[in-house]
């Protein structure tokens, strides 16, 4: 039996200072919510506010605000009892209210028929909600996260339904927003699910390497500490990661389930004060012992698209034993957990509230944070393709779900692009007229074909034409991104109408 939680746990959990008024807030909003869900169960058989609890558990893990944890608290009430949104709003403010109202709308997207079916108006609403306040979507994964640890106590049918839901949508944005310990634990609840024999197959993997490296991985963290203390690195935090389940079958599926051909199942976690710390306990470990050519990641400066960083590299450590180390600030190790969240966390002085900087009337402005651009480029484009629900459908499981790369312009400039995007994608990202009057690319200073997907980290260079040239539709069958798509049939179709009026 799990020990039932209660509310000093979500106050034991919060990382962030809060004020007295604060604390006052979350105490009244539990009680409030205890007595509106009294005589509720769960499934389970447990009380609802169980859950409530444990969705505001995660979010004060994460760093998010009070009024955050308040909405996460009350964001059942006005669904699954008789009070009202308004109710709520005359005693908790209209803030409040206006996340709990985005997380009841936003619990109306079922994942119900075919997949082209749900990535219609559905998804739209939820990129809609993330663009107004980004915290009614990290609610929501919080929420999402509880549903799928007691997803036992559904029947079979829905369990399905759930956990590929989860996987094809809540997952993806969790790793979008760097939230990496919500995406690995749904990913992982999702593969129990939905491949229970594979799911199975890779615990007990798991579970034999383990015994046979637990003491290995424990004497090479002592090993580390005393040879980066030596040379008077301070060291932060240093311990041992296993990778996700639902990661490490990928991975194993990749190398017929052969487990010594995966390098990083057990990696060292090095975290010290600061970036010059890491560069420097690189150059201490390499010294030790010799890298792998080709396995050494520069994620500090330049980072994943969704703003993760860290220093990777693959050494031959003691016994000869292939392992992976991770090196990073305290700040990058709670980015890559916490995501967004740690982000306001660690600037919070230095930006408006979330309040100021999120939740707004309807006569104020935003401005979205940078990291978060690509939420507003998701909002323009659903106005350029219109109804257009199928184009709409296939561009964000290229787009959005998909894992991104970088690639350079000759002068530098960063390219954020999908996976397998080619040189045409890379021209219209720089400027529709680049894409219209390109004939040519170089990939890293050789030439390319057209249809060639960029690796990450590539130099890209376009060839063009001086004079204005249509794009061939020919490109549509290789370009992937909506940007590309939509210029190239925009070209044609203007071009067919002024054809039309001579």
């Amino acid at each position: 039996m799990p020990i039932p939680i209660v509310i000093d746990d979500v106050f034991k959990a919060i990382t962030r200072p809060l004020s007295g008024s604060d604390e006052k807030l979350i105490l009244e909003a539990y009680h409030f919510a205890e007595n509106a869900h009294r005589g509720q169960k769960r499934k389970s058989g447990a009380d609802y506010i169980v859950h409530c609890l444990h969705v505001a558990k995660t979010l004060a893990e994460i760093g998010m605000d009070a009024k955050t944890l308040v909405a996460s608290i009350l964001h059942d009430v006005p669904e699954d009892t008789e009070i009202t949104l308004a109710e709520i709003e005359k005693k908790f403010g209209d803030e409040v209210a206006y996340l709990i109202d985005g997380i009841t709308k936003l619990g109306k997207i079922k994942l119900r028929g075919t997949k082209e079916e749900y990535y219609l108006e559905n998804l739209r609403k939820m990129f809609l909600a993330m663009a107004k306040d980004i915290r009614v979507v990290i609610i929501k994964l919080a929420d999402r996260l509880h549903n799928m640890r007691t997803l036992e106590h559904l029947p079979p049918d829905k369990q399905e339904r759930i956990a590929r839901e989860t996987m094809e949508v809540y997952a993806p944005i969790a790793n979008r927003l760097g939230i990496g310990e919500i995406k690995g634990e749904l990913e992982d609840l999702c593969f129990k699910y939905l491949e229970p024999e594979h799911y199975a197959e890779t615990k007990k993997i798991e579970e034999m390497y383990l015994r046979e490296g637990e003491k290995y991985m424990q004497s090479v963290i002592a090993l580390f500490r005393t040879l980066l203390t030596k040379e008077k690195i301070q060291i932060l935090d240093i311990s041992g990661r296993t990778k996700h389940l639902y990661r490490l079958y990928q991975k194993l599926k990749r190398h017929d389930m052969d487990v010594s051909q995966i390098y990083d199942f057990i990696a060292i976690r090095v975290v010290v004060p600061t970036i010059a710390d890491c560069y420097e306990s690189l150059g201490i470990i390499h010294r030790e012992y010799r890298p792998m050519v080709g396995r050494i990641k520069d994620y500090i400066s330049l980072p994943k698209p969704n703003g993760y960083q860290s220093l990777h590299t693959t050494v031959f450590g003691p016994d000869g034993r292939i392992l992976e180390i991770q090196i990073r600030t305290q700040k990058m190790h709670d980015e890559s957990e916490y995501g967004i969240a740690a982000h306001w966390m660690y600037t919070e002085k230095a930006r408006p509230s979330w309040q100021n900087l999120f939740f707004r009337r309807k006569t104020d402005t935003v401005t979205l944070p940078k990291d978060l651009t690509w939420v507003k480029q998701l909002q323009e484009w659903q106005k350029e393709v219109g109804r257009d629900d199928r184009e709409f459908a296939e561009g964000l499981k290229i787009e959005f779900f998909k894992n991104h790369i970088f690639a350079f312009t000759p002068k530098g400039d960063i390219i954020d692009l999908p996976e397998e995007a080619t040189p045409i994608d890379f021209a219209y990202a720089i400027h529709s007229e680049i894409g219209n009057r390109t004939v040519g690319a170089k990939a890293d200073r050789k030439m390319v074909p057209l249809d060639y997907q960029i690796k990450n980290g590539q130099v890209i260079e376009i060839i063009t034409v001086k004079e204005k040239k249509k794009p061939s539709l020919d490109w549509l069958a290789f370009v992937k991104t909506s940007t590309a798509k939509s210029r190239i049939r925009q070209e044609h179709r203007h071009s067919e109408f002024e054809t039309g009026k001579q």
